[in-house]
């Protein structure tokens, strides 16, 4: 790339992301447009605001975006908005590995005699939080395995928006959950078993489906699904025999 091509105007950052979508050029961003490169980043999970859409767009014509007029603007932002954000590719045998390792979370919170559900982040290939449930022992509510795994992973990070990241759960959030990892801005939820009582991705409400909130995570169930099921029935099939009739 050379400094006369409009593309270096955008920065670094912003130039990192286009490579990712395979966009190295202003040749490039021109055939795939301002407004398809802009939701395909939001989809990949980068925060991104109504200003770098101007600004692709601005690169598009050879301008900056300041210099759009504000009716253009405010048609390129609505178009944006109606544009079905395309999830982020999932790769199901990775996935499964992942799962296997929330798993195992999960028995850890069997054993403590928790509601056996585990659950991890992962970045660019590395596990960066990890939880399991642990309300009973923490003495706290909120203490579910995707908050536990969202807070571990904020502090590796330094930082409470986890962009760019995929959270693994074997059971499908709840409505307490399901804002936490909206409000992280993860890109990628992969769970196991859907939950019919409390779930909040589908079977009872589906908070990831809601147009007005800002920000959208890509949701895949059923990765694992029997396993993470047969845990939790033989969890509380075993608590049901222990109690008195």
């Amino acid at each position: 790339m050379t400094a006369a091509d409009p593309l270096a105007r955008l920065g670094p950052k912003t130039q990192a992301w286009l490579a990712e979508l395979g966009v190295y050029s202003h040749a490039q961003l021109v055939e795939l447009g301002a407004v398809e490169a802009f939701v395909q980043l939001k989809a990949r999970g980068h925060t991104v605001a109504r200003t770098l859409l101007w600004a692709l767009h601005g690169c598009v014509l050879g301008c900056r975006g300041s210099e759009l007029d504000a009716e253009l603007r405010e048609s390129l932002w609505q178009a944006a908005r109606a544009r079905p954000t395309p999830p982020p590719p999932l790769d199901w045998a990775e996935a499964e590995r992942w799962m296997a390792l929330a798993l195992a979370l999960a028995h850890e919170a069997a054993a403590a005699g928790e509601v056996p559900v585990g659950a991890l982040v992962v970045k660019d290939g590395q596990v960066i939080g990890r939880g399991f449930n642990q309300p009973i022992g923490r003495h706290d509510p909120s203490a579910h395995a995707e908050m536990l795994a969202l807070r571990q992973a904020a502090a590796t990070l330094g930082n409470y928006r986890l962009d760019g990241c995929s959270l693994y759960v074997t059971l499908e959030p709840c409505p307490m959950c399901a804002g936490a990892i909206q409000h992280a801005r993860i890109a990628r939820l992969v769970f196991g078993a859907h939950d019919g009582k409390t779930g909040a991705a589908g079977s009872v409400v589906n908070l990831f489906a809601e147009p007005r909130l800002n920000h959208h995570t890509a949701v895949y169930p059923g990765v694992r699904a029997a396993e993470a099921g047969a845990l939790l029935s033989d969890f509380f099939r075993a608590r049901r025999a222990r109690s008195p009739a």
